[in-house]
């Protein structure tokens, strides 16, 4: 049996559940790796430097043990998230780490500790398999995967499964991940692809979609309202346009940074009005490498009030980090909510903290989702409010260009990959439903 079969039987309309059941799984198939005697490979280099090209191979890989609560999934298509540069780069440090870590865990988790990752946190496909306990999914089921791997053997996750003690993110703190022809997940991580979606296109929201929901929407993030006055860092990427398209889907008012004009363009594309180009109009919140300028936070602050009739920011949707942290503590009004879910420019935060105190304003940490914000965030693209902001799509064997792309910013919103789907636009099921929203389905596309 090759991955060739397994493609005919999901491009035959006539395949039933007990066909994929009885599909003999191969041996090996191709994934997306880094390897462990490279990790030192781009020592002394600056993080710009680092170039995921050289560091990303595509290997044929044995097919690894399915163990209880788990599925194998065939991969149409897949997608490339920070996560994944930071795998091929080895920071903030090397993820071989996190393997080893999670193999010490379980005997059935030593089969992550490998010399190889294959990375990825995100995929729509078909279930090939499943294990001992699994009922909810089945062979041939279409899905896509959300990328929370948690064990919940702990009562800390029962409330919200990202506090498990537990919790990794599949394809970067574990093994096996979405960027190769089969993957292997737990089957809460697996929701039902939406129908009207390609599979390139289906692939695409999954991490960042439900990261943005938790962030600004969730309870446990933001808690956005009507009406709240929203600022977007980088409005028109991976994770702000997802955001972007929030805020305005719960009538909130989204004011989108971006750095260039064709960004811009993409931002009034979805919907918004209100838009700072933070190149054009030259903000340096930075004096020198340890030095801020609260005249340039005012300077922004003043610019944000021109864009609300006054009024000042309720939410910051924060990913930058060290670059704009000050200035997002700074402009959020008294009472106001900075969440933060990653840090691209940086780790280390500065701000000045009479403005955090003295305003009683509130820093929150968000990080991925859980299983019922990443369902959340999956039925609002089945039904049509929010839509995958797919700009271009890459080949298996070109994900390290995709990589670089992501890594020198040279993309808009999300960049897509084909494991074992051969063209694009394969995999739509309800074709008058694309109709109604195919404009905005290709918003990124065209721009």
């Amino acid at each position: 049996m090759t991955v060739k079969d397994i493609l005919a039987a999901i491009q035959s309309p006539d395949s039933t559940s007990e066909d994929f059941a009885a599909l003999p799984l191969p041996e090996s198939y191709r994934a997306i790796t880094v390897h462990k005697d490279e990790t030192e490979m781009f020592a002394g280099l600056a993080t710009r430097d680092k170039d995921p090209r050289k560091s990303i191979h595509l290997d044929e890989v044995p097919l690894p043990e399915l163990g209880p609560g788990e599925a194998l999934v065939a991969v149409m298509a897949s997608s490339v998230n920070y996560n994944s540069v930071w795998t091929s780069i080895f920071e903030p440090l090397s993820t071989f780490g996190f393997l080893e870590r999670y193999g010490r865990t379980s005997e059935l988790a030593k089969r992550h500790d490998l010399p190889y990752h294959i990375i990825g946190s995100d995929l729509a496909g078909v279930v090939l398999r499943t294990g001992p306990g699994v009922n909810a999914w089945h062979p041939g089921d279409e899905v896509v995967a959300h990328c929370l791997s948690v064990e919940l053997e702990s009562s800390d996750g029962h409330n919200d499964t990202m506090l498990d003690p537990e919790q990794r993110i599949w394809g970067f703190e574990t093994n096996f991940g979405g960027l190769a022809e089969i993957a292997l997940v737990k089957s809460n991580q697996l929701m039902p692809k939406p129908d009207h979606l390609s599979w390139e296109e289906a692939a695409a929201p999954g991490l960042v979609n439900s990261t943005a929901y938790r962030q600004l929407v969730s309870r446990n993030g933001a808690g956005m309202k009507q009406g709240d006055n929203v600022l977007i860092w980088g409005a028109s990427g991976g994770l702000g346009s997802y955001a972007t398209q929030f805020a305005l889907a719960g009538g909130a008012n989204p004011i989108c940074v971006v750095s260039s004009p064709q960004k811009a363009e993409i931002c009034r594309a979805m919907g918004a009005e209100a838009i700072i180009d933070r190149n054009a109009e030259g903000y340096k919140f930075w004096k020198d490498e340890n030095t801020q300028d609260p005249k340039e936070w005012k300077r922004f602050g003043k610019r944000i009030r021109e864009l609300t009739g006054g009024e000042d920011i309720d939410i910051v949707f924060e990913h930058p980090g060290r670059e704009t942290f000050g200035a997002s503590v700074f402009v959020t009004r008294k009472g106001g909510t900075i969440t933060t879910c990653a840090s691209t420019s940086g780790y280390m935060h500065e701000y000045d903290n009479r403005y955090l105190w003295m305003s009683l304003k509130r820093i929150i940490g968000s990080h991925f989702a859980n299983y019922r914000e990443a369902w959340e965030a999956n039925r609002l693209i089945a039904k049509g409010k929010i839509h995958p902001t797919l700009s271009k799509v890459y080949s298996l064997e070109d994900t390290g260009q995709a990589a670089f792309d992501v890594h020198r910013n040279l993309h808009q919103g999300k960049v897509g990959v084909l494991c074992m789907a051969p063209e694009e636009g394969l995999g739509v099921r309800d074709q008058e439903k694309r109709a109604q929203h195919i404009d905005a389905i290709n918003r990124f596309r065209n721009i």
